[in-house]
């Protein structure tokens, strides 16, 4: 029997990017194997018929997803005692395709968000779910680190949030941790004020902020040190080969979400 998920607003966008990995997963020749989200899709009652339809959306998730998947596992390859924070994970199920490469994994969203990830995804440690909000800063209680490298993953979200809020995630993390590498993606002003995603264009989630580079967030956030940026052109390049032409315009690889690698050491 499916089971029915009533979401709106921003926590709906973790039903469609579910979607979306499942059917690029059942393709023939898919980039990415995620099975874990073809088993929920079936388990879920829900209409996907807009986000089936919505080729932007599901191209820039599955470039995303490329593109991530690749970072987070070179990272985790080289820092072999890692502890990863996945904050506004939804139905995220990359824990399970890094398995055996970290040592703790902690999923964190808000309790209406993991309410739904508890009905499907029933995780013990190392894999740990905190049902909290990423400017909420009692939620570093729950993380055990004793000195371990920590990961931080923020992934589709920054863009339905305010520039208060995204100082204030930051702040969070810069107090909590000695050692931290955040990967975060971010949307250009210029998307942010002029695309809609027709999946969920009906809800109020509505993309509210952008920043065009990391040495701009940098600024922003001075207390992390800017490392290097990776646009998710480079996903789309797998997707479409178009994109090899395409990704050297300039304006096309400005534009694009770019997922920003940051630092902080004592």
């Amino acid at each position: 029997m499916k089971e029915k998920v009533n979401v709106t607003g921003v926590p709906e966008t973790m039903v469609q990017t579910l979607y979306a990995r499942a059917k690029e997963t059942k393709k023939q020749n898919a980039k990415i194997k995620d099975e874990i989200a073809v088993e929920l899709v079936e388990k879920l009652d829900y209409d996907f018929s807009k986000a089936d339809k919505d080729n932007a959306m599901t191209y820039g998730v599955i470039a995303r997803t490329i593109v991530l998947d690749k970072m987070v596992e070179e990272y985790l390859d080289k820092h072999k005692n890692t502890i990863v924070i996945n904050i506004a994970c939804g139905l995220d199920t990359r824990c399970y395709r890094m398995k055996g490469k970290y040592i703790r994994w902690y999923n964190l969203d808000l309790p209406e968000t993991m309410n739904i990830r508890k009905q499907f995804l029933i995780e013990t440690g190392p894999i740990y779910q905190i049902a909290k909000s990423a400017m909420d800063e009692t939620y570093t209680n729950t993380i055990h680190n004793e000195g371990e490298d920590v990961l931080v993953i923020i992934e589709g979200l920054t863009m339905y949030l305010t520039e208060i809020d995204i100082k204030k995630i930051f702040s969070i993390i810069e107090h909590a941790f000695s050692n931290v590498t955040i990967m975060v993606e971010v949307m250009s002003p210029f998307m942010v004020n002029h695309i809609k995603e027709k999946s969920i264009e009906d809800s109020c989630a509505k993309f509210t902020w952008g920043i065009k580079n990391g040495k701009e967030l940098e600024k922003l956030i001075p207390s992390f040190s800017f490392i290097k940026e990776v646009s998710l052109v480079e996903g789309m390049k797998q997707l479409m080969p178009i994109y090899h032409v395409l990704g050297k315009i300039p304006f096309i690889s400005h534009v694009s979400n770019k997922i920003i690698v940051l630092e902080k050491h004592i």
